[in-house]
């Protein structure tokens, strides 16, 4: 008779990640259980912002904001300097949400799908088939890391070789203001960008990402005039909150019962507001291998889902790094804002990258060209 396990499936993080990690699990008839130390809520400092894909993630995780306090935004607007250039969404809406609420209708989801959860809780260790916490040892088929940046699990699993990192510096704060844009504004300065969500119907979500440190949120807000004008007479509803914005991949997401989720396994740069979307793909896709007894899937479909949005925060910190790339491709953009708003078609998985192709690249070498 084999061993009779504590539970199938052990989750290290009860933050976004690790839950929708959990749910996903328990949708596939797996027992689980989530380990944090922090108590919930868990709140972070990000960009609050939910595309039209992401929301459709959540919705297969049995996730619903309906009726919950959220904005609602129609497209992506880049303001620069000089020019500016906004683009609809193919289809569908997206919505602004505040992170501690998101995490609480995770966990209420979790807890319906009967997730065991371990708040307060310190892991100290994990073993071929255990996870030491607070001492006691649970034994379990499948160790989940998703225990953020600098994850433990991907530590003691030898995970964390790979690519090297790039790291910015994230400030958000909450304004009370009656949103002005049905779009995620972003704002393009010298030595960061400026994200203004819309969280509720008299609520913006502002989220600063820079590469030096700025010395107050109001400093970094000093940096986009036109921004920092219509919020002048604004209130704050919260303190500003930081966070580190850290690019990094990883060779191996694996290894042997051990699989890493979220931003333990590798993460792009804020700059492509991807991060919960990410962590919701990757749980539905490591499910499905958990049942299969084969993480070799789950590891495929990692780079699949990671693939494009590297190669959007690449392409985006490139404007980031090049004031005279910045300028150009703003102006140029701006000219033909068809190609823009093709661009966000690809970002939010309506067009393929190869459907954009060689001459939607010509196209804006063209106008870079002419800019």
């Amino acid at each position: 008779m084999g061993q009779i396990l504590d539970t199938d499936v052990f989750v290290v993080g009860g933050g976004p990640a690790g839950l929708a990690a959990a749910i996903a699990a328990s949708q596939h008839g797996l027992r689980a259980i989530v380990a944090d130390r922090a108590q919930p809520p868990i709140d972070k400092a990000c960009g609050e912002g939910l595309m039209p894909d992401s929301l459709d993630v959540l919705t297969r995780l049995g996730v619903s904001l309906d009726g919950c306090e959220t904005g609602t935004f129609h497209g992506i607007k880049f303001v620069g300097q000089e020019s500016s250039v906004a683009a609809e969404f193919p289809q569908g809406r997206g919505l602004g949400i505040r992170r501690v609420l998101l995490h609480q209708l995770l966990l209420e989801q979790a807890e319906i799908c009967d997730v065991e959860m371990l708040w307060g809780a310190r892991v100290s260790a994990i073993r071929n088939d255990a996870v030491l916490v607070n001492g006691r040892a649970i034994t379990c088929r499948w160790i989940v890391g998703a225990d953020g940046q600098n994850s433990h699990v991907r530590d003691w699993a030898g995970l964390s070789a790979g690519s090297g990192r790039t790291q910015r510096i994230g400030l958000r704060q909450h304004f009370r203001v009656r949103p002005w844009s049905k779009y995620v504004e972003i704002y393009w300065g010298s030595h960061g960008q400026a994200y203004v969500t819309p969280v509720g119907s008299h609520e913006v979500c502002v989220a600063l990402i820079s590469r030096p440190k700025f010395l107050s949120f109001r400093e970094g807000l000093n940096e986009f005039p036109e921004l920092a004008a219509r919020l002048n007479d604004a209130d704050s509803s919260t303190k500003a909150m930081g966070a580190l914005s850290i690019s990094r991949q990883l060779k191996h997401v694996c290894r042997g019962n051990v699989a890493l989720i979220g931003e333990a396994s590798g993460s792009v740069d804020a700059i492509t507001g991807e991060g919960m979307a990410l962590a919701f793909r990757q749980a539905l896709a490591l499910a499905p291998a958990l049942v299969a007894g084969d993480l070799s899937s789950y590891a495929a479909a990692h780079n699949k889902i990671n693939s494009l949005p590297e190669f959007m925060s690449r392409s985006m910190l490139l404007m980031d790094r090049s004031r005279w790339l910045r300028q150009r491709s703003l102006r140029a953009l701006s000219r033909q804002p068809s190609l823009f708003a093709r661009m966000l078609a690809v970002h939010v998985g309506e067009m393929r990258l190869k459907d954009f192709g060689a001459s939607g690249l010509l196209n804006l070498g063209w106008q870079l060209l002419r800019a």
